[in-house]
């Protein structure tokens, strides 16, 4: 009988599902949550490794009829973001009971996020998320935010987009206004504003994957990154550490606690958490692949990822427990230190001849206008270095750094 995987907005790093679950057997089927794939994905559409397209136009039971034609031995997967609320939908309609349960806006909205939290005694941020700035300004007085250092941003945005800090004393209403009735880079339209009190701390990066409500770890990063002027989370460094690092250990019930919460009870799951001083605090959690060209990575530190996982999990019935890191890697993130006309992109090919160098991938070409870096969609270049030597390691990473400090971007 023919297995069909069906994968809504198969984009970003859910682009491999296709190709991978061809190879294990199945049909590759796509379901694009719109007419066409969402701005910050386009370059990661391949059509070409569906067998068939289906286009959700806004009629659910529509689309999800169309879907039954691949029953009964099929699948459905979110494949990015994008696609993580319309996917709950058609499992809903179609394989009802089957997949994660609660609201899914809990898995995609971080106001319905943070509540879901509070809801299950989950220690969370303090936020609040209006269109109204005076209902806001009210509830930062209330909770003793006043003069305070803020964190202002998109409830649906991704990848950093739009995520801005809002200094002691500082002016969040410019901020608001810029947020609030804006489309962010996946395509979602910022019916509110999202205010959030500001975090300390270290940020890790924790993939999971879970079957039937057992949740199990995919790897484990700590982040590195950087501030420019009230833009925050850009991204500069991630480490990989060894599921038995005490950081990782202080992590996982945390990080267990939060899944349940969201309803988090089958696939992918890929959360950003800092380590405050009163202890873990949640920052986002999504119901998909972890993105940013993090499956490669995760492959090349771990030997497995969230695409491997996931079809081993659904054409195999594995379950793997936990993960090996078989190399100490950091991925460093290139950064543009202003918008304009790059003109010697070329000079970070130096990196290759590190000790530590494993890949880079240049983003931007020479002679054409680049913007200034200030989330992960706006990086110059990837780098991935990997050496068992800490110390080689710092120091090839300052090259980088140092090489970065050589780019020409002349005003445009």
């Amino acid at each position: 009988m023919t297995r069909y995987a069906i994968i809504v907005d198969p984009l970003s790093t859910g682009a491999e599902y296709g190709p991978a679950f061809r190879e294990a057997g199945a049909v590759p089927i796509a379901v694009l949550s719109g007419l066409e794939p969402v701005p910050a994905f386009v370059a990661t559409w391949q059509p070409e490794n569906y067998e068939e397209i289906h286009y959700f136009e806004g009629d659910l039971d529509a689309l999800a009829e169309k879907l039954r034609a691949y029953e009964p031995d099929c699948f459905l997967i979110p494949g990015s973001e994008s696609g993580v609320e319309l996917h709950d939908a058609l499992l809903d309609k179609l394989f009802p009971g089957s997949g994660n349960t609660g609201p899914s806006a809990a898995r995609r909205d971080k106001r319905a996020m943070y509540a879901a939290l509070a809801a299950h005694g989950v220690p969370s941020l303090g936020f609040f998320s209006s269109n109204d700035p005076n209902a806001i300004d009210e509830w930062i007085k209330a909770s003793g935010l006043s003069g305070k250092k803020l964190v202002i941003k998109p409830p649906k945005g991704a990848g950093g987009d739009d995520v801005h800090i809002v200094p002691e004393g500082g002016d969040w209403r410019t901020r608001f206004q810029h947020i609030l009735g804006s489309t962010n880079k996946i395509g979602t339209y910022n019916e509110e504003v999202l205010v959030q009190e500001y975090a300390e701390g270290t940020e890790y990066l924790v993939d999971t994957y879970s079957v039937d409500g057992k949740h199990t770890l995919v790897d484990v990063c700590r982040y590195t990154k950087i501030s420019r002027g009230d833009e925050i989370g850009i991204y500069r460094a991630i480490d990989f550490l060894e599921e038995d690092h005490p950081e990782v250990v202080a992590l996982w019930p945390y990080t267990q606690q939060v899944l349940d919460a969201v309803g988090i009870r089958l696939g992918c799951g890929h959360a950003e958490i800092m380590m405050t001083p009163d202890g873990p605090r949640l920052i986002e959690v999504a119901a998909r692949p972890s993105g940013g060209g993090h499956q490669m990575v995760s492959d090349l530190a771990t030997g497995s990822n969230h695409i491997k996982r996931t079809v081993d999990h659904r054409m195999r019935g594995e379950f793997r427990q936990g993960f090996d890191l078989l190399h100490r890697l950091r991925g460093v993130f290139v950064c543009a230190h202003t918008t304009g006309i790059l003109r010697n992109g070329e000079v970070l090919q130096k990196v290759e001849s590190l000790p530590s160098f494993n890949w880079i991938k240049l983003l931007r070409e020479n002679g054409t206008v680049v913007p200034e870096t200030v989330d992960l969609f706006t990086c110059l270049a990837w780098v991935i270095l990997i050496n068992t030597d800490q110390r080689q390691l710092d120091e090839d990473y300052q090259a980088v750094l140092d090489l970065e400090a050589e780019v020409i971007i002349d005003p445009a």
